[in-house]
């Protein structure tokens, strides 16, 4: 018999509306340092999501959308460079508070660490990012509640490649039937789902619109006592926020 062991956390878009806020804006600071004459808004940048990974959504929008712009022998040197800027800006925006947590998150995660739930992060998001984002919106000492960070390029294949969850389940020792997956994206669910991995969906204004056939559950975010959410697919009665007696239901744990 199974018995959930751990939740493992996607990042942008899951933990917080990263993506339009945070690392669109960080990505056009970076472009006009850099003096390039690029400007990602919101429309566009929610069809680059396609693209997993930043530096890998510089050069896509490179090869598509500009190949009129002048392309140097160093270019992958160059788009490292301009992604290593944005970093900082979007460090910047989450230390001015600029990118808070989506509803439920920090109740959930204060919930499964007080019970001594296992946690995990496996994200496409650079581990800088990753760490800035916890401990700015859940205290210097967030780092330590995760088991496992598994971020940025520590796997070659991105989502919706499995990859990055099975990295996370052999540095936790666990099987996939014991652990539940919360993403945003059908990127994500495809990654969690190839591992073998139950997973709830929380969608976000860019995702909301995607197949999400096979998650356990699909909602507009994890909910609060006095802010229920919304159920787009699955079955949950009458509970109106995720925790853990209803993951624990909802998964057959």
């Amino acid at each position: 018999m199974t018995r959930l062991r751990a939740l493992i956390f996607d990042v942008d878009g899951t933990l917080a509306e990263t993506e339009p806020y945070g690392h669109r804006v960080a990505f056009n600071c970076a472009f006009a340092e850099a003096e390039w004459d690029w400007e990602w808004p919101v429309d566009l940048y929610g069809e680059l999501l396609e693209v997993a990974g930043g530096k890998e959504r510089i050069h896509f929008y490179w090869q598509q959308y500009r190949p009129d712009f002048p392309t140097p022998d160093n270019v992958e040197e160059l788009i490292a460079k301009v992604h290593k800027a944005k970093t900082q800006h979007y460090q910047k925006l989450l230390a001015k508070g600029a990118i808070p947590l989506r509803p439920g998150v920090k109740r959930l995660l204060t919930e499964a660490h007080t019970q001594g739930m296992r946690l995990a992060i496996a994200t496409t998001s650079a581990l800088p990012n990753v760490h800035a984002l916890l401990q700015n919106n859940l205290g210097a000492d967030s780092l330590s509640w995760f088991e496992v960070i598994a971020a940025g390029d520590i796997v070659p294949a991105k989502k919706p490649a499995p990859d990055i969850y099975n990295y996370v389940l052999r540095e936790m020792e666990l099987e996939s039937q014991d652990c539940l997956a919360i993403e945003d994206s059908y990127q994500g669910l495809n990654a969690a789902l190839q591992a073998g991995i139950k997973t709830v969906i929380t969608v976000n204004d860019y995702t909301k619109a995607q197949d999400f056939s096979g998650a356990l559950l699909v909602l507009n975010h994890l909910g609060e006592p006095d802010l229920p959410f919304s159920i787009l697919t699955g079955d949950v009665a009458e509970a109106s926020y995720l925790d853990m007696a209803l993951i624990q239901v909802m998964g057959n744990w």
